[in-house]
């Protein structure tokens, strides 16, 4: 069974256009939000939180966070739950996007990016589960379960999403090399 065979839609591009604009728009604001959560003790802000893996690290980081970056940290949160639902849709898209636009002798690659569209809905499932295991340590949980199993989220959805961008690149340049030759008139 391939995944989204049947993909059609007559408003891809315009889909596609809103999703990425709301997808920029979230990055920013998390951006702004995770500036305050930057630290010695978190030097990547909340992707070390994601990933420190350990009750006691984790400990540390909230530890390091108290006051008004705590604050942030919650609004960061909150932003990352929205961001995960917008990147999950933009680059599933895209991939159906890019997979619709190979040629049938590609097939290889047209099955590759549709199943690409679902590795990143995948990767978004992850990414709520590391959210509800982040939150809790927020609030002040000492399950020691809990910063393996974010990490562990991470980890896969990090690589679902890597894969699927490179895809996105790959996909996108060929495209757009095919755009040139055809307004060239080299095609």
């Amino acid at each position: 069974m391939i995944p989204f065979k049947e993909f059609q839609t007559q408003n891809k591009g315009q889909i596609f256009w809103l999703l990425f604009s709301l997808t920029v728009l979230t990055i920013v604001g998390m951006q702004m939000t995770g500036s305050a959560l930057v630290n010695e003790t978190a030097p990547g802000g909340i992707v070390t939180f994601e990933l420190v893996g350990t009750l006691a690290g984790s400990q540390s980081i909230v530890e390091s966070w108290q006051g008004s970056a705590m604050t942030w940290a919650g609004i960061n949160m909150g932003l990352d739950f929205l961001f995960l639902f917008l990147y999950g849709l933009t680059i599933a898209l895209v991939c159906l996007i890019l997979a619709d636009r190979m040629p049938e002798k590609f097939q290889s690659l047209k099955t590759l990016g549709r199943w690409l569209a679902v590795g990143v809905l995948i990767a978004a499932g992850l990414d709520v589960v590391e959210n509800i295991s982040l939150i809790l340590l927020l609030t002040g949980s000492e399950n020691e379960f809990l910063p393996p199993l974010a990490r562990w989220m991470s980890l896969p959805k990090f690589g679902l999403v890597l894969l699927s961008l490179l895809y996105i690149v790959g996909g996108g340049a060929r495209d757009l090399l095919n755009r040139i030759k055809l307004s060239s008139g080299t095609a």
